[in-house]
């Protein structure tokens, strides 16, 4: 590995702000196969160009990390432009799988937007759900119910087919989809509040930490953050998931209450209490969740 190179693999750390784009590099980005859209530096990597924003600081080697956006490049005031591009390409493959991986599950998800009405369907802890509103307000102050319908049992003999998840939600026919929306997410954040806490409560004696505070965020590409004081902040979007992949999360910001970065020894304490996360994390990284339209 390039003596200068640090790149980012993890998926909860954030960027810090990139520089604005140049405006002499807008001919860049017409061009580039890859272009982020604060890009200031172009490097070809093969036959592939790849525009990228750049960004100058205080730190003590190169960082590249791949987003939703496109490439960022960080690198210490005192290191070459020649050095950085000796970096880009000494981990081309790495960048251009990123790239492509990005890209393809920006157009996942893009397929995936949810039409906020009667019927409309959504993943919860990986399962699908459906919503059907419920004029009648039978679940009162609850906003929303979910329930789940087994098939109809007809002369002893059960009807073939799954059981169903229904979101029943009370609001009248005509409502809107924003009326529709922001029920539903106010029923996903309490169920996520619930689970996280319960599964807060389920790995921090197993991994001999305390923590004191829970906080839901709603980052775009972030699933968790830990602080040393015990704070503890989750996605709660993750209930989009399987119950495994946000068991994953979970016990990943809770290991860094013992090792605040991720170094081998970090790894090894996720892997004590969680033997297949590298299956999970990959799933985290490659599912789409549903846009909210």
């Amino acid at each position: 590995m390039h003596p200068l190179l640090r790149f980012t693999l993890d998926l909860f750390e954030s960027n810090p702000p990139l520089a604005q784009v140049d405006k002499g590099q807008v001919a860049i980005k017409k061009v580039a196969d890859f272009a982020h859209p604060q890009a200031t530096r172009e490097v070809l990597l093969g036959h592939t160009r790849v525009a990228y924003a750049f960004n100058r600081g205080q730190r003590r080697s190169i960082g590249f990390s791949v987003g939703v956006d496109g490439l960022a490049v960080r690198a210490p005031k005192w290191v070459t432009l020649r050095d950085v591009d000796a970096a880009l390409q000494a981990k081309s493959d790495w960048i251009l799988r990123k790239l492509q991986e990005s890209r393809e599950r920006h157009a996942r998800l893009a397929d995936q937007v949810i039409v906020w009405q009667d019927g409309a369907t959504l993943p919860f802890l990986g399962q699908t759900l459906t919503l059907r509103l419920d004029p009648e307000h039978r679940f009162g102050a609850a906003g929303a119910q979910l329930l789940t319908e087994v098939p109809v049992v007809t002369n002893g003999a059960q009807q073939q087919g799954a059981a169903q998840q229904q979101l029943y939600v009370s609001l009248p026919r005509h409502a809107t989809p924003e009326q529709i929306r922001d029920v539903v997410q106010a029923w996903l954040m309490r169920q996520a509040k619930r689970i996280f806490q319960e599964r807060l409560d389920h790995f921090a004696p197993l991994l001999g930490v305390q923590w004191k505070k829970l906080s839901l965020s709603n980052a775009g590409t972030r699933w968790g953050s830990a602080r040393i004081d015990g704070s503890i902040r989750l996605n709660w979007r993750l209930v989009h998931f399987k119950m495994s992949v946000l068991d994953y999360v979970v016990a990943h910001e809770l290991s860094h209450l013992r090792v605040m970065d991720h170094s081998p020894r970090f790894w090894d304490t996720v892997r004590a209490v969680v033997p297949d996360f590298a299956e999970q994390r990959a799933q985290l990284k490659s599912e789409a969740v549903p846009r909210w339209g």
